[in-house]
Parts: C-alpha cells; structure tokens; sequence
C-alpha cells in the first residue's frame, strides 16, 4: 500500500480499498462540511437550557449525551484528563455559573481510567525529555471513587462558585454504561 503528501504536505494520505482518505483532521473538516450544509441555526444562547455542568473524563468511550439522554444545548460539558476539577475546571464552572446561569454540577469519572496508571513520575519524564518541568500536576489517581469525592469537595469548597448545592458524582461503568453513584461523605 503506498501513501501520498496530504493536500498540505504534512500528513500522508493513504488509500483505503477504492477510496483514499487524507489526515483524521481532513475528515474532520470534510465531515463539517456535510454538518453545515444542512445546518439551521436552532436559534438558543450559550445558557444550558437544564442549567447543568456536566464534568467528565475526555475518554473517547464516554458519549456523554447519549448517556444522559442531553440533546443539543442541555449542559455545558467540560471535560479533561480524569474529569478532575482542576482551577481551569473552576474557572469554566464559575463562568457557567455567574454568566450563564447554571446551578447544578454532575461529575463523571469512570472505570479503567488512563489516570490511573500514571504517576507524578510522568512530569518527571516529560522534563527530562523536553527541558522543562510542565507547571501543572498529572493528577493520578488509585482509587476512582475516592477521586470523585475529592472532585466533589474541590467544587463543594470553591469560593468563586454561587451554587454548591447540588453537586453529584458518579463513576461511569465502560463495559455496561451505567452510572454509579458516589456518597460524598
């Protein structure tokens, strides 16, 4: 099987049976095309019509919306390695909350999760590796319902956010798609 330069020289093209397919990115791209040819402005804001935050793992087996049953403009989704809340986690939260009125917060960690295979040992590695100690923790984990409690109380204990209330966890099975409920306590 051969493989060509990309429209943009960098990544190679290759041919799949008949069809030759470019770089994930022109699919992407191409696939967008499709989207908007179709597209009518549903005619919402950025405000969540349930005024929820969903936080969750940026997993690629976690379908979020089919999940939890959210249509376009349901939540705001905010996802990262883990589903940790991090500052940058609170920043987008707080946002979602004094600017765009949400008032629930549902965190979703989930089994066989990438963190928890990973140390602070890793930052380690990538200073060795490139020169420079990265300024933010990896955030590793053993014990995922534990983490989302932790998840939970960074949240609970946010003095940026106005609605600490209604702030739940759950670990995502990924092998049955169910959710497990996590008691913060």
């Amino acid at each position: 099987m051969s493989t060509s330069a990309s429209p943009s020289g960098s990544t190679p093209v290759e041919p799949i049976g008949d069809i030759v397919v470019g770089s994930v990115t022109d699919r992407l791209v191409e696939a967008n095309e499709r989207y908007a040819s179709g597209f009518t402005d549903p005619g919402m804001d950025a405000r969540p019509v349930l005024h929820v935050a969903v936080v969750a793992c940026m997993d690629a087996r976690l379908d979020l919306h089919d999940a939890l049953g959210l249509e376009l403009g349901d939540c705001h989704t905010i996802r990262n390695a883990g589903g940790v809340v991090t500052d940058d986690v609170i920043r987008s939260l707080t946002i979602s909350q004094r600017a765009l009125g949400t008032r629930s917060v549902v965190l979703i960690h989930h089994t066989g999760c990438g963190l928890e295979s990973l140390t602070e040992e890793f930052r380690q590695d990538l200073e060795t590796e490139v020169g420079q100690r990265p300024t933010w923790a990896v955030e590793s984990f053993r014990d995922v319902d534990q983490d989302v409690r932790q998840s939970m109380q960074r949240v609970r204990t946010s003095p940026f956010l106005l609605h600490t209330d209604d702030i739940r966890g759950f670990v995502f099975d990924v092998t049955t798609g169910l959710l497990r409920e996590i008691d913060p306590a």
